[in-house]
C-alpha cells in the first residue's frame, strides 16, 4: 500500500529501525530515534543486475510529492545506465555516456545532489549561529540572568543597546579583547565612564557563563582590569537645604514633562530609589491611608518595603493618576502605556537643567535626605528603614521593628522642611494644581 502525508506523520518509532514501502522501490526508514529517511532500490540494466540504493535525506524535510519526483529521476537514470548512487557521492559522468544521458545526469547532479549539498551547509550553518554571541547571551540571558535577578532590566539594556550590536554575529570564541575595549571605548565616548564600566562587568559573566557551557576557552572581559576602564566612584554629595531649594525650583521652572516633575520631587521627599519609582504600578499605592507598598521583587534586597507617604508626596501621586491616561504604571511610556518609561529619562531631564548646583546624581537624593534628618537629630534606625537597609550585626538580627508612626512623622517633617527650602524668603514658587492643597493643611 502506498504511503500518504497522514501515513508518514503517524509512524512511529519501535525497538528497531522498519521500512515503509511506497511504490517503485521508494521506501521510508524509521528509526528507534524517530527519523523518518527516503531511500530508493532500483536496479541499472533490468532483472538479474545488482540492486543499489541510495537515500534522499530526512521527512519532512523532503515532503512525500518530492521524494516521488527524486525517485522518478533516479529510475530515468538508471534507465540510461547510470547510477544515481555514483552521482550522489560525487563520481564524475562516464564518458562514454550518451549526449542525453550526460544531459539527464547533469540535471540530476544540479537538482538533487546541489541541493543536498545546500541543505547540509544550512544545517551546519545554523549550527554555527546557534553560537553566535547574540544567539547565546539571549540565551544566557533567559536562562540564568531573569530567574536569579529581581531587576534584571539594566542587563538586558547592556546586551541591547551595546554589546549586540557591536559583537552580536561574532561567534562567541572568535571575540578578542580589542572587541570589548571596542565596546567600552564606545560608551565612555558619551561620557559614561560608570556604565562602561558596567557593561565590562555584564560582559565578564556572559563569558563566564560560555566558558561553563564549552562555548569557548577564554574570557576576554576579564582579562581587562576594571581600572582600565574607569576608577570607581565613592560619592558623598549631600545637597545642601540652600542646593534642595535652587533644585526644585530649577526644576519647576525648566520645560521637563509635568510628570518628571513630580518624579524628581517625590524621589528627594521619599528616600526612594529611582528605579522603584519609575516601575510603580498604581495597584502599589493606597492614597486614602497615605500608604506606598513596594512589593519585594522590585527592591535590591527582594523585601517588601512600606512608603508613608506624606501629605505632599500623596498630592502629586494623585495629579500623575490624573496624567497616567488609564496606564497601570505611574510613570507611563509617551509610545507604550503598558511600559514605564525608561531609566534614563530622569537622568536626561535632570542634565539638561541650568542651576547653580554642584555636581550630583539622582541617587544623591537619598544621601541628602538621610543627612539632613541625621542633623535634625531623628532616630537612625527610623532612617534606615526609610531607606530599606539592613541593620548588620547582633542589632539587625534582634531588631525587627518597623517604626511605622515615627516613619510617617520624620517624613512629614522631612516634606514640610523642603517645602520651607521652595519658598526661602523668594515669594510664592507654583509648583503645580496640588500646591495650595497641601499648603493649606499645613
Amino acid at each position: 500500500m502506498a504511503l500518504s502525508d497522514t501515513k508518514l506523520r503517524n509512524l512511529k518509532p519501535a525497538g528497531k529501525a522498519y521500512q515503509e514501502a511506497d511504490e517503485g522501490g521508494l521506501f521510508v526508514e524509521v528509526q528507534p530515534g524517530g527519523t523518518k529517511t527516503f531511500r530508493l532500490r532500483y536496479r541499472i540494466g533490468g532483472r538479474g543486475t545488482k540492486q543499489e540504493k541510495v537515500t534522499l535525506g530526512e521527512y519532512p524535510t523532503y515532503a512525500l510529492a518530492e521524494a516521488r519526483t527524486w525517485r522518478d529521476d533516479c529510475k530515468a537514470l538508471a534507465g540510461r545506465g547510470l547510477s544515481p548512487m555514483a552521482l550522489k557521492r560525487g563520481d564524475p559522468i562516464p564518458d562514454d555516456a550518451s549526449p542525453a544521458a550526460k544531459e539527464l545526469a547533469q540535471g540530476f547532479i544540479s537538482k538533487w545532489c546541489l541541493r543536498t549539498h545546500l541543505k547540509a551547509k544550512a544545517t551546519e550553518g545554523a549550527a554555527r549561529e546557534s553560537d553566535t554571541v547574540e544567539v547565546f547571551a539571549r540565551r544566557w540571558y533567559a536562562e540564568i540572568v531573569e530567574p536569579a535577578n529581581s531587576n534584571p532590566r539594566n542587563i538586558h539594556r547592556v546586551l541591547e543597546k551595546d554589546v549586540i550590536p557591536a559583537i552580536g554575529r561574532k561567534p562567541v570564541s572568535d571575540v578578542t579583547v580589542t572587541d570589548i575595549l571596542a565596546i567600552t571605548d564606545k560608551i565612555k565616548n558619551r561620557g559614561a565612564d560608570q556604565m562602561a564600566l558596567v557593561t565590562r562587568n555584564v560582559l565578564k559573566r556572559f563569558f563566564a557563563y560560555a566558558i561553563a557551557r564549552e562555548k569557548t576557552t577564554f574570557n576576554p572581559a576579564a582579562a581587562i582590569e576594571a581600572k582600565f576602564i574607569a576608577q570607581a566612584r565613592s560619592r558623598d554629595v549631600a545637597l545642601t537645604s540652600e542646593e534642595v531649594g535652587k533644585l526644585l525650583r530649577a526644576i519647576y521652572q525648566s520645560s521637563m514633562k509635568r510628570a518628571h516633575k513630580l518624579a524628581l520631587h517625590i524621589l528627594i521627599l521619599c528616600m526612594v530609589r529611582k528605579s522603584e519609582l519609575i516601575e510603580a504600578k498604581w495597584v502599589e499605592l493606597d492614597l486614602e491611608k497615605g500608604e506606598w507598598n513596594i512589593p519585594g521583587e522590585r527592591m535590591k534586597k527582594d523585601k517588601p518595603h512600606l512608603v508613608s507617604l506624606p501629605r505632599q508626596a500623596v498630592a502629586m501621586f494623585e495629579e500623575l493618576k490624573a496624567l497616567a491616561s488609564g496606564s497601570e504604571w505611574v510613570f507611563p511610556s509617551r509610545g507604550d502605556l503598558k511600559q514605564s518609561i525608561a531609566k534614563s529619562t530622569l537622568n536626561v531631564a535632570v542634565r539638561a537643567l541650568a542651576v547653580d548646583v554642584r555636581d550630583f546624581v539622582i541617587h544623591d537624593f537619598r544621601r541628602t535626605a538621610s543627612t539632613h534628618l541625621h542633623e535634625a537629630g531623628f532616630n537612625s534606625d527610623w532612617i534606615e528603614k526609610c531607606l530599606a537597609h539592613e541593620t548588620k550585626g547582633i542589632r539587625g538580627v534582634y531588631n525587627r521593628a518597623q517604626y511605622a508612626d515615627q516613619r510617617r512623622e520624620m517624613l512629614q517633617w522631612w516634606a514640610d522642611f523642603v517645602d520651607s527650602q521652595i519658598q526661602d524668603g523668594r515669594g510664592k514658587v507654583i509648583i503645580g494644581p496640588f500646591g495650595k492643597s497641601y499648603q493649606s493643611a499645613a
